[in-house]
């Protein structure tokens, strides 16, 4: 019994330490993995488990995973996430597939890293709504599981685990998510011609070209992260902010001045949050601006922009084919980067560029 036991431990740390370690999916570079955070497959376990842990809220019924859940391919499919008590925030879930490779984390990229990003959820009064992360600290101490696993990873027990373990151990969960080996990936950097279908083909060529897509979701010579890492302001949610941008920066500045945080004022008010990347930098020309999300498994991700606003990938094309706006009668945004205007595609161009989205869809989300 014993041997049996000590058999399936083994099969399953090896299992572990192969995801952890395999070979860098095909069209994705080397894993970004910070010095100060080696991964380790203990490690990574016991961030899946956090990661999974509903007890970090107030209800106890809200995790990590709840607004990014596996089988949504690391999403939660709605508009706008909804927190304790059913509260909705202000924008849509992003992705966990591949943010390891991201410069910054959250849509206004106020955040450097997974580790960072991953202590603010607990305290959003309309997502965990912890007021601080005592309550987390109290149960990491003290729950024999966790004592346990923090004992073997950190080498720590008591009041010497912190958040900072804490952070590091969902940020490494979090690196083991990452996916490529799409159909485009075979094509383009596998030799297979028969991987995407001709209309994909004719998308692609329309992404690379008239559509001007790759200027911001970057495709390179050996790799593809389909995003330049910068924000940019393409004309989502202007209408919600219309002549009411000076009062709503003058609010916000006043309101952060009192220590109200980022995280918490982008989150609770709706004209806030459409302030974008300047609610971090305070820079004019940021007004507006979003960070670029990366494109890859997009089929499996909807709704899209930062807001959910638009329903399905033709909305997207279509928004991006009219300039910056759903409509051809919607107004524009008067802070348009320079690089968003009309495209003129037909509506073959326009459903070929769609199906070279979907192909950019890897094996292991695929089916959902």
């Amino acid at each position: 019994m014993r041997c049996n036991v000590f058999y399936a431990v083994i099969v399953i740390t090896l299992l572990i330490n192969f995801t952890a370690f395999a070979a860098q999916p095909q069209g994705l570079p080397p894993l970004p993995i910070p010095a100060d955070n080696p991964q380790t497959p203990e490690k990574i376990a016991l961030g899946d488990k956090l990661f999974h842990d509903a007890r970090f809220s107030t209800t106890g019924l809200i995790s990590c995973s709840t607004c990014h859940k596996k089988d949504k391919a690391f999403t939660d499919r709605l508009p706008v996430s909804e927190g304790i008590n059913g509260l909705k925030g202000t924008r849509n879930a992003p992705t966990v597939i591949n943010a390891a490779y991201m410069r910054s984390q959250f849509w206004d990229g106020r955040e450097p890293t997974l580790e960072a990003q991953s202590a603010q959820p607990f305290i959003n009064p309309v997502e965990m709504g912890l007021a601080n992360h005592d309550p987390i600290l109290k149960i990491v101490r003290t729950d024999p599981a966790y004592v346990k696993l923090f004992k073997k990873v950190f080498g720590k027990k008591g009041d010497q685990i912190t958040m900072i373990e804490v952070e590091q151990a969902i940020a490494a969960f979090e690196r083991t998510v990452i996916a490529g080996d799409s159909p485009f990936d075979r094509y383009q950097y596998g030799g297979d011609k028969t991987a995407m279908s001709p209309a994909a083909i004719r998308g692609l060529e329309i992404f690379r070209r008239q559509g001007r897509c790759v200027s911001c979701h970057v495709i390179e010579q050996t790799q593809a992260l389909f995003t330049d890492n910068r924000f940019h302001n393409i004309g989502v949610g202007f209408a919600r902010m219309a002549n009411k941008e000076e009062d709503v920066v003058k609010t916000f500045l006043k309101s952060k001045q009192e220590g109200v945080s980022v995280d918490v004022a982008v989150l609770t008010k709706e004209n806030t949050s459409e302030l974008g990347r300047f609610a971090i930098s305070e820079t004019f020309q940021d007004l507006g601006g979003f960070k670029t999300s990366t494109l890859r498994n997009i089929d499996k991700t909807a709704p899209y922009m930062h807001d959910g606003s638009l329903k399905n990938l033709e909305e997207v094309v279509q928004f991006y084919n009219n300039g910056g706006r759903l409509k051809e009668t919607d107004p524009l945004s008067p802070y348009l980067d320079g690089g968003i205007r009309p495209l003129n595609l037909s509506k073959e161009q326009e459903a070929d560029l769609v199906e070279f989205l979907k192909v950019l869809t890897s094996p292991d989300f695929a089916k959902q």
